[in-house]
Order: C-alpha cells, then structure tokens, then sequence
C-alpha cells in the first residue's frame, strides 16, 4: 500500500489476538504499523508483533530485494512494536538503528544488546536526512512511554506519531475511527493528559498532511480536525458529549430497575442517556463512555458492607485515568445497612472537579414510591 510515492506501509494485522495487553477486547484484531520510505536513503519506520517477523521482512525484501536499508526508525519500544527488532537486526547487520537514548536502554533489557556498534542516539529537533527526505524528531515521553519519539517527514509531510492517533481494530475490517480509537485512548493513554496536550502543541507546529500511527489507518488532512479535536478533548478530560452515562450494577434486578427507571426519566427530559451493566459490558467501553458524556450515575448494591466488586473496579479504571470535570450522582440499594454510596463517593474524593448532583438515591430492596420520588428528584437535578 503506498501512502505517498515514496512511503509504502509495511505492516500487518492481527486476527488471533483476543485481548489487547491482555485486557482490551478486540473484537476486529489489531494492526501492527510499519513503514519504508524510499529515498537516496532508505529508512524502515518501526517494525511489529514478533508473532509476525516472517510476514514483515518479507514485505521488506518484496520492496528492497538484496538491498538492505539504511535505517530503522524505533519511536516505540513496546513488545507488539519492537518485537521483531532483533529478527531485523540478524537479517540486516548493516542497517542503523535510530532510536531515543531510553529506547536503547530498552533494548538492553528486551533483547540483552544496546546495537552500540550500529546505534544512532537521537533527541529533540535532531535530524535524518535520506535524500529528498529529511526526519525531524519530535520527543513524546509518556504517550505513552519514557522513550517514545516521533518522526515528520517535511518533504511529504507526514507525521509518523508512534502510538498517537491510533485504535483498535486490524486494517482489513472498515469501521469508524472514533468508537475504537476513544476506547484505545481512553484505556491506553487516558492517565497522560497533560504529556498528550504537549504533544499536541508541538503538533500544531507542523504542517501535517498524512498522520501515519503504530496501530489504525493513516489519517488524511482532511480527517485531521476531528482526530485532533477528539484528542484535544480527551487529553485536556474535557467531556466529548452533553449527556449521562448511567453505570450500574445489580444482584436480584432491583437495582438495575432503578437504574433503568431513572434513565427512562431522563430520556423523557429529553437527555441522551447510556446504559451500561458493569458486570456484563466490556469495561473499556463502559469507561470510556464515562470519559464521552458529561455525567455519570453509579448504581450500585451495598456488597459486604462495600460496593459491589465490578462498581469497585469500574472506579478504579475511572480515578487511574484521571476522571475529572464531571458531575456524578449516586444509587445505592441496601436491604438493611444501605452504605454503597458513601464507599463510592470516597473512592471518589480524589477526583478533580467533580460535582456531585443530589439527592443520592437509597432503595431499600425493591423500588417503592419513595425511591421513585428520589429518582425522579435526581432526574430534575441532571436535568
């Protein structure tokens, strides 16, 4: 596949993976990204999954027969990016490896060798020059490793940007950027919003006609706004969406009535609502749903005196991504010593800039026309 004349992607995908660093789900594989651009010089961006070795220097050899490249570019060290670097260096023993001074320490630790005879140590504003090509290196530290660098070509400018910008899925199956990639950031690089905003301001310095990620299509200029307005969103934990994600969970059906009752309310008022059970969902999605609309309602059963387990987590996941700017309320069910939504509510105190909406709701076993006042109570206060 060419990207421009001179840059041809190289990757592969990925239909036997299950579970994405062993806990997103992808439903359509994934993509491992790499590229060659051609040039007096030739450089080899990143190379993929050591599951898929043999697939990618193949491709490398159908483009450069017996000749060797020149270079290959490491931005990420990541296994599923990285994995096939030693494969590469045996079959290649004249090839330089680029990389960031943190990548090869990396190296050192992946693969017991730094490639000190062949290295090229690069750090901010550096330069590869291949011919009509020129490399300018743009350092990314945590989005979402120390090491990571990315790499713009000003000749077809072309922003290579490691793992920015990409999503789940493999290649080979069409579906919309935006779901997949929200869950890929939100799951992935959710907790680095401050390092993200400062990748973007660096960004906006370039003049960008292609993005070319480790994981998703290559982006156009034309789908830039939307991509860059997306991340600009989610790094600065600004909500995407005017609108309530209702999170719950329920043993016997009585609080997912409550749940259910409340966001039927809301629809009625006219609100966008999702609903989601946290012990049935993927909860990637369910968090990163949390992270898409504006509020958020925990329903959740009094569990042993604490929250139910699959609630717990759900926080967890919410407070290590650095959850803020939102308003939440609560539903608590407890037959006799209703305490959920005080257990929430500290697990929450970390948070920045959360409103909390009132009245929480207290349903004592079923819903009774207490309950569903309160409930009709909260709907007017999210309203």
């Amino acid at each position: 596949m060419e990207i421009t004349k001179d840059i041809v992607y190289i990757g592969v995908n990925d239909h036997k993976v299950d579970l994405f660093e062993g806990q997103y789900r992808v439903r359509n594989g994934m993509a491992y990204n790499s590229y060659l651009i051609r040039d007096e010089k030739t450089a080899v961006m990143d190379s993929v999954d050591a599951h898929f070795t043999d697939a990618w220097l193949t491709h490398i050899a159908e483009i450069l027969g017996e000749a060797s490249p020149d270079y290959l570019v490491v931005q990420h060290m990541e296994p599923d990016h990285s994995g096939s670097l030693a494969a590469f260096a045996q079959a290649y023993p004249a090839t330089q490896i680029v990389a960031s001074a943190k990548a090869f320490q990396m190296m050192q630790q992946f693969f017991g060798s730094e490639f000190a005879d062949r290295r090229v140590i690069v750090k901010e504003g550096d330069t590869l020059p291949l011919g009509r090509h020129t490399l300018h290196f743009v350092t990314a530290p945590m989005v979402h490793w120390p090491e990571v660098i990315m790499s713009y070509d000003d000749a077809d400018k072309v922003l290579f940007s490691a793992d920015a910008f990409g999503k789940f899925g493999a290649l080979d199956v069409e579906e919309p950027w935006l779901p997949e990639a929200r869950r890929y950031y939100i799951g992935i690089v959710g907790k680095y919003g401050v390092q993200v905003q400062a990748v973007l301001k660096k960004a906006a310095a370039l003049e960008i006609e292609k993005v070319c990620s480790l994981h998703g299509p290559v982006l156009t200029a034309a789908e830039l706004p939307e991509v860059l307005s997306a991340y600009d969103a989610w790094s600065a934990y600004r909500p995407e969406a005017e609108g309530v994600l209702v999170a719950y969970t329920s043993i016997y059906g009585h609080t997912a009535a409550a749940a259910e009752k409340l966001a039927a309310v809301l629809r009625e008022k006219g609100k966008e609502v999702c609903v989601m059970d946290l012990a049935r969902c993927d909860m990637a999605e369910a968090v990163a749903q949390a992270f898409r609309y504006s509020k958020l309602v925990l329903a959740s059963p009094t569990y042993n005196g604490d929250v139910f387990p699959f609630t717990k987590s759900f926080i967890e996941h919410l407070t290590e991504r650095n959850y803020q700017n939102r308003t939440v309320a609560f539903v608590e069910n407890g037959s006799w010593a209703p305490t959920a939504a005080r257990v929430m509510a500290k697990m929450l105190e970390g948070a920045k800039n959360l409103t909390v909406a009132a009245p929480t709701v207290t349903v004592k076993g079923a819903l009774n026309p207490d309950s569903e006042a309160q409930i009709a109570a909260l709907a007017d206060a999210l309203c």
